[in-house]
């Protein structure tokens, strides 16, 4: 069983910062330790691309399929169960455990999928956020789907507080919706007696058992299997036995109460389009915004249709923070990637707003609901992909040890992950025929009967490749570091560095600098000190530049080269000009120095976007050391 820490852990940044071990008291407080992963995970059954099949469920049969969503809502329940035991009890998520699994070529097909599954959810979260914002304010949709691009700096803000105030963040979007369906259920007074009915499994017709393929296929997505089983390695936990038990069973209420309550939502919604719609004869109702024009002529209130375009608001918010999570997961699981969280974020909003903004532009608002459900075709082509192998990783005996999930549970997830499969390649396969049909066009068939044959190939590899145990067991996991040379391995040799550059900016923190460089070096060791002018002549005339500001800072710098020769040690002082960061990088390889020291002001928030770059770039142009002392 391997449950040590990786050496590359998920979700570096927020990796065990949650601490369980310590909690003292009751139950309850044991248990809200762990509270918080599964609602991350929640919203994503209850984002804007479940809206439109439980609204075109309730329109047209009324109550009759609220027991598919309670079924689907049970599947969940059980994948994610097992996404969370992975993360728990191996301490990885699900792209490290196929890194660790799989071959290269075929890691670099999950990943790819996995990434156009991540950016087709950003898009419906685009979508059903920018028609939330033109619902309630009146704007042109394309302008919606442009606001939605600074959703990236609410992250960013979130992200820089910790994980228990993301969370936080999250369930009270999660409240504000199910709070607004409440009130919605309320204003609309459905018979609860009929409402009861619909649990009792039946399929009234043809078009019914297409709505339910709809709902199912949208219900279980494959970005929050990734995202659970890191989510759950926030918590630090005791790595015995019991300790293990206690945070597969809290994490299993955790996940109860929470995909409860996603439920509830998607219920609510059918329940409210078939009370509302179903009742009065409108069985046509099956977009977002006629649903929402609809509401205050029905129920004779403009109550209902502003709750709504909140809830559709919030959904698309709560669900579009979750879908960055899973893109960084996956990146830095299959990849060992790791790139700025708000460059990470800002390009999976730019890959899923072009196709946005191109259909708005060329086609008009009219086809977005098509583009709605064309990214919930692509998440279901993901979907098989990542729960064989989680079924594979939590079975298997020689790693998860008595943690394995047992046989009856096996075949249980087994014939759930087949229906799913099943439903979403018929979905697939009759999307491909119809656009076929239309077509006509040869080329789109031999791509498409491509795609098809690729798809059938690896969904084989990812069911009978672990069961062919091609890489031995002591070799299965992924070699992240070598082992270390024992101390006083003649390996670890002190360096001498011969010519050390300080980048100074005539502050009173230049005393520090000075001194941490002088710790590095010896009386040996050439001191080069480098200052950048940025005054308005500097910038034109560069290094002919002889304003008062050049001749007061070579002045300065003359003086701490005297200082520095007053203690016999050797010293130069060199000015830059105009661009701080190349400017530090050409005069320290100019002087050939062999390490830089330069100082950090630790700047936050909008301020290191402004000012906190110099450091990156200079680190990132360099090949030496580089000591960089927080002022």
């Amino acid at each position: 069983m391997s449950n040590a820490k990786p050496a590359y852990e998920s979700l570096s940044e927020v990796y065990r910062s949650v601490d369980t071990t310590g909690v003292q008291g009751s139950g309850w407080k044991r248990a809200l330790a762990f509270l918080g992963p599964a609602y991350l995970v929640s919203v994503g059954y209850m984002d804007p691309g479940n809206w439109a099949t439980d609204i075109a469920g309730g329109s047209r049969f009324g109550y009759r399929l609220i027991w598919v969503l309670l079924m689907s809502n049970l599947m969940a329940l059980l994948l994610q169960s097992l996404s969370a035991r992975l993360g728990i009890v191996r301490g990885r998520d699900l792209a490290q455990a196929n890194r660790e699994t799989y071959p290269r070529y075929v890691n670099y097909a999950l990943y790819v999928l996995a990434e156009v599954a991540i950016a087709a959810t950003d898009l419906a979260e685009i979508i059903g956020m920018a028609i939330g914002i033109q619902l309630l304010t009146g704007l042109p949709l394309i302008w919606g789907v442009l606001i939605t691009i600074l959703d990236t700096f609410v992250f960013l803000w979130l992200q820089r507080l910790g994980m228990r105030k993301l969370e936080a963040f999250i369930i009270a979007l999660v409240a504000i919706i199910g709070i607004s369906f409440l009130i919605e259920i309320l204003l609309a007074q459905p018979s609860l007696g009929e409402v009861a009915k619909g649990f009792i499994p039946s399929l009234p017709n043809e078009d019914a058992l297409y709505i339910t393929i709809g709902i199912i296929g949208a219900t279980v997505m494959p970005h929050n299997l990734y995202l659970h089983s890191a989510l759950v390695q926030t918590r630090k936990i005791r790595q015995d036995e019991s300790g293990i038990r206690r945070a597969l069973r809290l994490n299993f209420i955790d996940s109860a109460v929470a995909l409860n309550l996603a439920f509830f939502v998607n219920a609510a919604i059918l329940v409210l389009a078939g009370k509302v719609f179903y009742e009065s004869g409108r069985t046509d109702v099956a977009e977002i915004r006629q649903a929402h024009e609809l509401l205050a002529p029905i129920l004779g209130t403009q109550v209902a249709p502003i709750l709504f375009a909140v809830a559709l608001i919030a959904a698309g918010q709560s669900s579009t923070i979750t879908g960055t999570l899973s893109g960084q997961i996956v990146m830095e699981g299959y990849l060992h990637l790791r790139i700025s969280p708000w460059v990470r974020r800002l390009m999976t909003r730019l890959i899923a707003i072009i196709p946005a903004v191109a259909v708005i532009l060329i086609h008009g608002e009219r086809d977005i609901d098509r583009l709605l459900v064309l990214s919930q075709v692509v998440l279901s082509l993901q979907l098989g992909f990542a729960i064989i192998p989680l079924i594979h990783f939590t079975s298997d005996k020689s790693r998860m040890g008595v943690f394995a999930i047992r046989r009856p549970v096996i075949l249980l997830a087994s014939i759930i992950t087949a229906i799913l499969v099943y439903l979403n390649i018929r979905m697939v396969v009759e999307q491909a025929s119809l656009y076929l049909e239309s077509s006509g066009n040869a080329w789109a068939t031999a791509a498409i009967i491509a795609g098809a044959l690729g798809y059938v190939g690896l969904l084989l590899t990812a069911i009978f490749y672990p069961m062919l145990r091609h890489r031995p067991a002591q070799q299965a996991q992924t070699i992240l570091h070598r082992e270390p040379e024992p101390i006083g391995s003649p390996v670890f040799v002190k360096p001498q560095y011969r010519r050390i550059a300080i980048a100074l900016d005539f502050s009173n923190d230049d005393a520090r600098l000075i001194g941490h460089a002088l710790g590095q070096g010896n009386m040996e060791t050439e001191y080069i000190f480098i200052h950048i002018v940025e005054s308005a002549s500097s910038r034109i005339l560069y290094d002919m530049s002889d304003d008062l500001e050049t001749r007061s800072d070579q002045q300065q710098l003359d003086q701490y080269v005297a200082r520095l020769g007053a203690m016999n040690l050797a010293a130069k002082g060199i000015l830059g000009f105009n661009d701080r960061a190349k400017e530090i990088v050409r005069i320290t390889q100019q002087q050939q120095a062999d390490m830089l020291v330069i100082g950090a002001h630790g700047h936050k928030g909008l301020s290191d976007l402004i000012y906190g770059q110099t450091i990156n770039e200079v680190r990132h142009a360099l090949t030496i050391p580089v000591l960089i002392v927080n002022l």
